[in-house]
């Protein structure tokens, strides 16, 4: 499986906890993870690897230079690497025919396999959302998305690269910043859904881009009444859990119920790593 992130050396802890959650909730699989940065170092890397399983999982350094977006609109706002993952197809190796990008803070807690070969049905991404229906039509009219399209959340994604290699055109995204700057909040991830709302099929977020705010909502919400879930439920059904926003489980005022998933894969990583750093 190839594995997209992006990032920079202050998230390399975080990195290493889900790549540990990656592995080990992928017993059999191998992995190669690009990792698209503009400015990480030797020693990031070197902690990266001793951290992993580098038998099962190959890091592969994607060093990014201001030339290759040249001609983006890059402002304090709008920084060059709100592009890595539109533009992803533009740095990855020409062989590759899908990439799964994901957010450093979150934890993979099932087997990917299902996602990771879903059938695009002619889309560039797949991905969940988070979004009610008020939301969902704001964001619509905000961003001139396409009708019966749904906003996503762009922090897990599976990417079809063979079709984007095709067909993408980076100018139309240059256009559509120009013309909507003023209307962008989460810039990369309103352009992706402002571009893109038409060639992106919608998969469940209770499965695979699980949020402590979308747990919450679900549950209260009267129309799944029947159908709540659990820690339980999580632990059995959902793939990918994802710490988004500012609620993180590394932080000491985490509200909910999701960090514990994160805490158990974070433990074995911080008893790893003071390992590496004792013997420096």
């Amino acid at each position: 499986m190839n594995i997209l992130v992006t990032l920079n050396s202050n998230y390399i802890i975080h990195l290493i906890v889900m790549l540990t959650s990656l592995i080990e909730s992928n017993p059999g699989e191998q992995f190669t993870v690009y990792v698209a940065h503009s400015g990480m170092s030797k020693e990031d890397f070197t902690r990266i690897n001793h951290a992993i399983d580098t038998s099962r999982c190959k890091i592969e350094d994607i060093k990014i230079s201001d030339k290759g977006l040249s001609d983006a609109p890059i402002t304090s706002r709008y920084p060059k690497e709100m592009y890595y993952r539109i533009f992803a197809v533009k740095y990855l190796p020409d062989h590759l025919e899908r990439i799964l990008y994901l957010d450093p803070d979150l934890v993979v807690i099932n087997p990917l396999k299902e996602f990771y070969t879903i059938d695009f049905q002619g889309n560039f991404f797949a991905a969940a959302s988070h979004v009610k229906e008020i939301l969902k039509r704001i964001n619509h009219v905000r961003l001139n998305m396409a009708e019966d399209s749904t906003y996503v959340n762009s922090g897990v994604m599976m990417m079809n690269l063979s079709l984007l290699r095709q067909e993408q055109d980076i100018h139309e995204v240059y256009e559509y910043i120009e013309g909507y700057k003023h209307r962008l909040f989460l810039p990369d991830q309103d352009v992706l859904n402002g571009v893109y709302s038409d060639r992106t099929l919608t998969v469940d977020a209770k499965i695979y881009n699980l949020s402590e705010r979308y747990y919450v909502l679900y549950n209260l919400n009267p129309k799944y009444w029947d159908a709540k879930i659990d820690l339980d439920w999580v632990r059995n059904n959902t793939v990918i859990i994802h710490y988004c926003g500012r609620n993180k489980p590394w932080k000491e005022n985490y509200m909910g119920e999701l960090d514990v998933f994160y805490k158990d894969y974070a433990q074995k990583v911080h008893d790893k790593m003071k390992d590496f750093e004792t013997t420096r």
